[in-house]
């Protein structure tokens, strides 16, 4: 029996309205042609699906049965229906993000909060362990957004500048350095530094300063957390360069001292990196202008 989902939606149509007249104004279609309809569908099942003498119109024992597969299957077929609307119409979606700017995650749960509260259907996942391959996993739709400091030439692929932060050195207040008015490259070649456990290409010290200069300090030490960082600095057991926000909190403490890397200081700007397509839908657009706005007040603050 080939059965069609207008075959679920006539039965359920007929038994509600209880006659074929009825039924084929819910379903907005003739009465012949839904006559028609219903006898092609009894001669398919090979049974009577309606007791005909009975008025209000009744579904027999084989009606019931196709009853009860219409109100099981119908729901979620129509549920899909309002899914896919919804995603046409922007207010449903996918957000998988991956990040190759370990400390954005400072910014990005603020962010995250307000979008959620805006677009609460809409899937947000952040998706760990890409930061090497992030924009490969873009391109392949695995996910949908990547933080990124370096945009690069890729087809398909829109970079949307978010801002513009400054890398700024920490040291714990009792170090050499403490005194000086900016910090150069030459200064961390007898450093222990502390960084995030990135590659060197992602990490704005070394891409902004010391590749550059052609300056090792004498230990790099990767760490994971932030926290962890500052600890280990405000103990005076190495130095740091970190984004502008994560210092927000601590550039007033007796602690610690913070200075711009290099006399002019370094610039670096963040981008969100979408899919062309992704780009102008609602929900995504919403995000990009969050993440413009809110890591600014962070900077502010």
């Amino acid at each position: 029996m080939h059965l069609e989902f207008r075959h679920l939606r006539t039965i359920r149509a007929i038994h509600l309205a209880g006659g074929v007249a009825r039924a084929a104004d819910i379903l907005n279609i003739t009465q012949s042609a839904l006559s028609h309809q219903l006898k092609g569908l009894e001669d398919q099942a090979g049974v009577e699906l309606f007791a005909r003498r009975t008025k209000p119109l009744r579904l027999s024992a084989a009606g019931l049965k196709m009853l009860k597969l219409a109100e099981e299957v119908l729901p979620r077929v129509e549920a899909l229906e309002e899914e896919f609307r919804a995603m046409i119409a922007g207010k449903m979606g996918r957000l998988h993000i991956a990040i190759e700017c370990h400390a954005c995650f400072d910014w990005l749960f603020p962010v995250l909060e307000r979008f959620r509260h805006a677009w609460p259907d809409v899937d947000v996942d952040i998706r760990p362990n890409l930061a090497f391959a992030a924009l490969s996993a873009l391109a392949r739709e695995e996910v949908d957004l990547v933080i990124s400091s370096d945009p690069e030439e890729m087809p398909g692929i829109t970079f949307t500048p978010l801002f513009d932060y400054e890398p700024r050195f920490i040291a714990s207040s009792q170090h050499p350095l403490a005194a000086k008015p900016f910090i150069e490259a030459e200064d961390f070649r007898d450093e222990v530094l502390l960084t995030y456990p990135m590659d060197r290409t992602r990490l704005d010290i070394f891409t902004g300063l010391l590749n550059p200069a052609r300056v090792e300090p004498r230990q790099v030490r990767p760490i994971e957390l932030t926290a962890v960082i500052l600890l280990l600095v405000a103990s005076n057991r190495g130095v740091a360069v970190l984004p502008d926000w994560v210092l927000r909190e601590v550039k007033y403490s007796t602690d610690y001292v913070t200075k711009p890397v290099t006399e002019g200081g370094l610039t670096k700007r963040l981008y969100a990196a979408t899919r062309e397509e992704d780009t102008v839908k609602p929900f995504m657009a919403h995000f990009l202008r969050l993440a413009r706005t809110e890591p600014v007040k962070l900077q502010r603050a």
